[in-house]
């Protein structure tokens, strides 16, 4: 299949069944930790990338060959799924067929756009990134295109949490040399404290790709900024 793709046992979804809703690396940024490389077309357009139907009929023809549970069919694959303008309507469509849980692995930059804020409300779970909170080291760690201002992107999960009533996990990649400093790890967590995720996922990349100049962190340091972040931390 071109689009569907698992399951797979996921650490924190369980058996997950994911879908890209772009092609590949279609993304509104370039992060040096990505496990699929430099990103290809970097935008923040929202269009159709895959139609909706094509995802649709796959999704359509595992479901019926395969009786296996699913906890979760998961939205993430190889880009930024919210750069789909039909994330919402898919969210829909997908509820006639399955009753398993629906969510969301995003880097956060499209909810901006309140209009995309409202078409995930949908979901079960919405996993949202937020590698820094000043601007500076969010472009060295996260690459952006130009005109994403973190502080932008912080406000929007704020707002997001307002209207959202399921859970948001909110995951942080810990990179040494990075993001690791005090300085960033105290922003970050007013930044965390403002959002009020159910959950804080520290994680630092072990999947990196081959080119990938930093280090992860160690087991020592990321269960200090777990207890640094308090008790809705975990380290994934």
């Amino acid at each position: 299949m071109k689009y569907i793709y698992g399951p797979v046992q996921s650490r924190r979804l369980g058996n997950s069944l994911g879908i890209t809703l772009t092609p590949y690396k279609f993304c509104s940024l370039d992060c040096v930790y990505c496990q699929l490389g430099p990103t290809q077309n970097k935008t923040s357009i929202r269009d159709k990338y895959i139609e909706l139907s094509e995802i649709l009929k796959e999704l359509r023809q595992f479901l019926s060959t395969n009786k296996e549970k699913i906890d979760y069919i998961t939205f993430s694959g190889f880009g930024e799924p919210m750069l789909n303008i039909n994330i919402g309507q898919l969210i829909g469509e997908i509820r006639k067929i399955s009753n398993a849980k629906i969510a969301l692995i995003t880097n956060s930059t499209l909810l901006l756009d309140e209009s995309v804020r409202q078409e995930i409300l949908g979901l079960d779970l919405i996993v949202p990134s937020l590698d820094a909170a000043s601007q500076k080291v969010f472009e060295k760690i996260d690459k952006p295109v130009v005109g994403i201002k973190i502080e932008e992107v912080i406000n929007s999960l704020v707002l997001l949490r307002r209207a959202f009533k399921n859970r948001i996990w909110l995951e942080i990649m810990l990179v040494k040399g990075l993001n690791d400093s005090k300085e960033e790890l105290t922003s970050l967590k007013d930044a965390v404290e403002k959002i009020n995720p159910d959950k804080v996922q520290l994680n630092s990349p072990v999947r990196a790709p081959k080119d990938f100049k930093f280090e992860a962190l160690s087991k020592k340091k990321l269960e200090e900024i777990k207890e640094f972040f308090g008790n809705k931390a975990e380290i994934v």
